[in-house]
């Protein structure tokens, strides 16, 4: 059997697009090609846990909603106005302390990160961020990161960690326009490794339409238009196990990705 090699995934795009589906099938696959998994639910709509078949995802607190953990590496209390507080806070044992782990796939729930413009330079933020580059740049497993349509969550230090950052499309110009936003954001950092995923697949001309939307971009796959997956978020059950298509697709990435 070849090495394993760990790599470092995030994954962003509009909302709705299936960051979270396809993070969660890649987690899965990943794992069960024997990497030691570690997903990252970065986005405010956490919904990463649910859809990897965690019991009780609503009972997981983010770790931007700790506020004794916080206060505790960083001096100062979520919600207070401190003006004094650590900048480099220790992060290193926070992983092993505060992940779930499920089905072999190991998981942390990060919480919203405040934007910039909002005027908040807080001690959140300093945490996630120093627990970010932490995952990235330190530990040796698959990481896969599932972020918001930007990527706040990461930097310039933390983005030639990245081994490759997925931007999910559907078929439609806001999520095109979404792509070439993130583009650009993650051009200012020094973040090259982009590729694009195409998802809720119909029909030939729904590719096509993306291909030649996005011709600046390398696209790992397509992932079809699946009422099964549909269906089993409805229910509140795990699409992991709904759609055999939607699965063989992702196996696809996985293998493109390798």
């Amino acid at each position: 059997m070849s090495k394993l090699i760990p790599m470092k995934i995030a994954i962003s795009g509009k909302g709705g697009v299936g960051k979270t589906l396809l993070a969660s099938f890649l987690s899965k696959i990943f794992a069960a090609s024997g990497y030691s998994v570690l997903a990252i639910d970065a986005d405010s709509n956490s919904s990463l846990a649910a859809t990897l078949g965690f019991p009780h995802p609503d009972e997981i607190t983010p770790i931007s909603e700790m506020k004794d953990l916080v206060e505790e590496r960083t001096g100062a209390r979520p919600g207070k106005s401190d003006v004094y507080f650590k900048l480099n806070p220790k992060v290193d044992d926070i992983p092993e302390k505060y992940w779930r782990q499920h089905n072999g796939i190991k998981l942390m729930v990060m919480g919203q990160v405040k934007r910039g413009g909002s005027g908040c330079y807080c001690a959140e933020n300093v945490l996630l961020q120093a627990l970010v580059n932490h995952l990235l740049l330190a530990r040796n497993e698959v990481i896969i990161l599932d972020m918001e349509a930007g990527i706040e969550h990461l930097g310039r230090a933390t983005a030639k960690a990245v081994d490759k950052l997925i931007v999910v499309v559907e078929p439609g110009r806001s999520s095109i326009e979404t792509a070439h936003r993130i583009n650009k954001l993650a051009q200012d950092i020094g973040l090259k490794n982009i590729a694009i995923v195409g998802n809720k697949i119909r029909n030939q001309s729904e590719k096509d339409f993306l291909l030649s939307s996005l011709t600046d971009f390398p696209f790992l796959g397509f992932i079809p238009y699946e009422p099964a997956i549909i269906a089993a978020e409805l229910a509140n059950r795990s699409a992991l196990d709904a759609s055999p298509q939607v699965e063989a697709a992702v196996k696809g990435i996985y293998q493109a990705l390798l």
